[in-house]
């Protein structure tokens, strides 16, 4: 075995040595085609690569900078290391010659500036601290920093880095008569004792950036104005087999419209580091199938690439029928990694997944057989208009209440809906809202403009409690961009967003949107006694913490605005405006979330650009999808539950056991807290009686978080003290499986004389009419042929025909059929 596989190795590398001798200056492409130095210390990462059959460079095509040798036709004027990374030296011009067998290309390149050079403390220094790891929490960017020098967090406070380096300690760490000196140097390359390791090596670039600079006095930075826009990586994306390399080349963008190679000091981290991984230079290898992306960044900005490593070269889809534009991309996607999906689910499969997603609880029996028994070829289709009720029949569209229900828990939880914060009158009126909201189809930029833009009083104008359980402009920042955009602000609280390009700035321009909303209490507005009123106030503003300057509300990426009387008003606008890149694709992918069992973005509310989709395109069209049907909720459950990808079963394949990303499987998912009780309810047929409120009422519809049921609480119903989707947690415990087993919960309901399994008695029901009630009860499919056979053997080794159907019953309800929605 070993023997053969040494034979491949050595075929394919033979075939690609005689590739690489084929090569010709037409077949490759070098970038830059041209380079131009300005300084010592500049530097340019060059990228070979090869061109496609139609002469252009794409995504799929090789990458070949470590494969040719490199030479400079003037030592004295420009250098290049065997990585194809190019720099200074002296004034002048030079060619660089880049060989491969007989192939050869010239690549020109000016230099500069080398003599008038002055190193900026805010382009050259800052960054190599950052890529050096001096400005992380864990370093001299910690709460009091280390040894007594402190640094902002990834070079958030320039100006306090600067002052820290250079002045503070009476200026012990810079040295300018004897730059070597300085303890700045000796710390980072350890000739004296330091912490944190060796940093920099002596002689390099950085090094002698640093040692320059504090030659010339330590200056502070000649235009402080100057800022980083965007960086640009080369390639964004690369599809090839397992194993390829890419040398990634990046360059910064700088607000005077100039442009800097940055690629050596860039900070390179592999998202997924099964997949991939990463040098501290940029250089790419893949190390097994699948999709992934490096994020990449510099001085406060962030942008990733992404490579795509398929499972096989050969996916056969000639089955593939696409239900609607889901599937087409996802068909594509399955097609770029080899991945062949699973078959269909069957029809007792779909029809409870339908139920538990759409509404939350589990459909009667004479409608499981009445699905399965149709041979209508579009009944997926009509039961899940139905269960929506979108079919314009008033006879059959009759779980309007139950979707209101279950989706108003989903929201509810969100947005911390509950009596602790609220009292009971706030709650029930946030809960009413809601509902009302969900029961009929409220388009959800209308639901979101009435949320945050809500006053008056928290007991008659149930959105005005959003104000009261995010009570200040910074809360309401935070919960509001995490829910309505799915990012996370908090980091930009006090220091640059570490995987975004969101700065203090931008936190706090948002959060000057809700600087003017205060309260009063008052006792105009009801009947409950002293309540609270919701109010916009004339005067308040919000200054930036560090500079002190006065910040006009701007969104995020968006223009600065302001309004006479509220300032919520344009903000409410632009947040769910179909310009709004956020809103659309946050919404979509958080129900993608709710009904394929994991997001295209994962978590579904950490949509950062450093967190990339699995499937770009695919989410695009959805939210566009989602906005042109005027925001419609109901609509995007539709198109969703319509898919081929929600009918897939759940059983993997071996080819796709692998995939937890693409959607080439139905993934499991377990039922939480209120649904399973529900679900519990509905197979015994006893219902749970929830205190100060009427016996059948559903879990679903319970309006608070404080409920005194340890059924609920042992299966981590939430106690909505946080915006994230992470508080409902997914994963089981110990004690859940016990209360199954052998909690009083399940054990009193199963042997309750107003259950299921008594009344079917007490009709007299013949033994197999009543193992199916039960499977269909319980699992909602009809019991296979061995398992109506094995029921038999059961009741004659059991005591009485009572203590096997609930023994039976008590079985399926701790199946994972039952526990989970697969």
């Amino acid at each position: 075995m070993i023997r053969t596989v040494s034979i491949a190795l050595f075929a394919c590398f033979v075939a690609s040595s005689y590739r690489l001798l084929a090569e010709t200056a037409d077949a490759i492409q070098v970038t830059p085609s041209e380079i131009q130095l300005r300084g010592a210390f500049d530097r340019v990462q060059l990228i070979i690569t090869r061109k496609n059959r139609d002469g252009l460079v794409d995504g799929n095509c090789d990458d070949l900078t470590n494969k040719f040798v490199y030479k400079s036709s003037a030592e004295g004027v420009v250098r290049v290391d065997v990585a194809g990374q190019v720099s200074a030296v002296g004034v002048g011009t030079a060619t660089i010659l880049i060989t491969n067998g007989s192939s050869t290309e010239s690549i020109p390149v000016t230099v500069r500036g080398v003599d008038s050079e002055r190193v900026d403390f805010l382009k050259d220094i800052r960054p190599i601290l950052s890529k050096a790891g001096c400005a992380a929490g864990a370093c001299h960017a910690s709460q009091y920093g280390k040894g007594g020098f402190k640094l902002s967090v990834f070079g958030f406070d320039p100006n306090a880095d600067y002052e820290s380096i250079a002045q503070s300690s009476r200026g012990r760490r810079v040295n300018a008569a004897c730059p070597d000196a300085s303890l700045l140097l000796d710390k980072a390359t350890m000739r004296i004792s330091h912490g944190g390791g060796a940093r920099l090596e002596t002689g390099s670039i950085e090094y002698g950036l640093i040692r320059k600079w504090i030659e010339s006095g330590s200056p502070e930075s000649p235009t402080p104005e100057l800022s980083v826009k965007q960086i640009e990586i080369f390639p964004m994306q690369r599809v090839d087999s397992l194993g390829f390399t890419q040398q990634l080349r990046v360059v910064a963008r700088y607000s005077d419209g100039s442009a800097r190679d940055v690629t050596p000091i860039a900070i390179y981290d592999a998202i997924d580091t099964g997949i991939l991984k990463v040098t501290r230079g940029g250089h790419v290898t893949t190390i097994s199938p699948g999709q992934s992306a490096i994020m990449v960044r510099y001085d406060g900005k962030t942008a990733v690439s992404t490579f795509v490593v398929p499972y096989s070269t050969i996916s056969d889809l000639s089955y593939w029928e696409s239900n609607n534009f889901i599937d087409e991309f996802a068909a594509k996607k399955f097609a770029d990694l080899g991945l062949e999906p699973s078959s269909l689910c069957d029809d007792a499969t779909f029809v409870r997944r339908a139920y538990l997603d759409a509404v939350g609880s589990l459909p009667e029996p004479e409608a499981i057989i009445a699905f399965l028994g149709s041979d209508d070829p579009n009944k997926r289709s009509r039961l899940i208009d139905q269960l929506l009720g979108l079919t314009g029949d008033p006879t059959l569209d009759v779980y309007n209440d139950r979707y209101a229900a279950f989706w108003t828990l989903r929201w509810s939880d969100l947005i911390r809906n509950n009596s602790v914060s609220l009292g009971e009158q706030g709650m029930w009126a946030m809960h009413n809202w809601i509902r009302h909201s969900f029961r009929t189809n409220k388009p959800f930029d209308k639901f979101v403009r009435e949320l945050v833009t809500a006053k008056g009083s928290a007991f008659s104008n149930g959105p005005a409690n959003y104000f009261r359980v995010h009570a200040d402009s910074s809360a309401l920042t935070e919960a509001t961009s995490q829910l309505f955009m799915g990012v996370r602000l908090e980091c930009a609280k006090c220091h640059q967003h570490p995987f975004e390009s969101i700065s203090q700035a931008d936190y706090y321009s948002m959060s000057a949107f809700f600087s003017r909303v205060g309260s009063k209490n008052s006792e105009e507005f009801g009947l409950f006694g002293r309540e609270t009123v919701v109010m916009v106030k004339a005067t308040g503003e919000v200054n930036h913490p560090r500079t002190g300057k006065k910040l006009s509300p701007t969104p995020l990426g968006g223009p600065s605005s302001d309004h006479l009387l509220d300032r919520r008003i344009p903000f409410s606008e632009w947040l769910t405006s179909p310009d709004n890149e956020y809103f659309a694709r946050s919404v979509a992918n958080r129900y993608i979330g709710y009904l394929l069992g994991y997001g295209l973005v994962d978590p579904v509310d950490d949509m950062r650009s450093t967190n990339p989709p699995s499937n770009g395109q695919m989410l695009d069209a959805i939210a566009k999808d989602f906005v042109d049907s005027g925001y419609d909720l109901k609509h995007l459950i539709r198109t969703i539950m319509n898919s081929r990808l929600y009918s897939l079963s759940s059983q993997p394949t071996a080819d796709n056991a692998a995939d937890h990303r693409f959607f080439s499987h139905f993934h499991v998912k377990r039922l939480s807290a209120e649904p399973l009780l529900d679900a519990i309810d509905h197979a015994t047929g006893v219902q749970t009686k929830f205190k100060n409120l009427p016996l059948g009422t559903r879990a679903i519809e319970l309006p608070d978080a404080e409920y005194p049921d340890y059924f609920l609480t042992t299966f981590a119903k939430p106690k909505r003290a946080s915006v994230c989707e992470c508080e409902r947690s997914p994963d089981a415990n110990l004690a859940q499986a016990l209360h199954t087993i052998n909690g009083d919960t399940l054990a009193s309901k199963i042997a309750s004389s107003e259950g299921r399994v008594s009344k079917l008695l007490a009709k007299g029901t013949q033994h197999e009419d009543m193992v199916r009630e039960i499977y269909l009860a319980s699992l909602c499919r009809l019991p296979s042929l061995d398992e109506l056979t094995s029921s038999h053997d059961f009741l004659n080794e059991s005591k009485t025909p009572a203590e096997c159907y609930q023994d039976l019953l008590w079985a399926l309800i701790n199946s994972k059929q039952f526990l989970f929605v697969r």
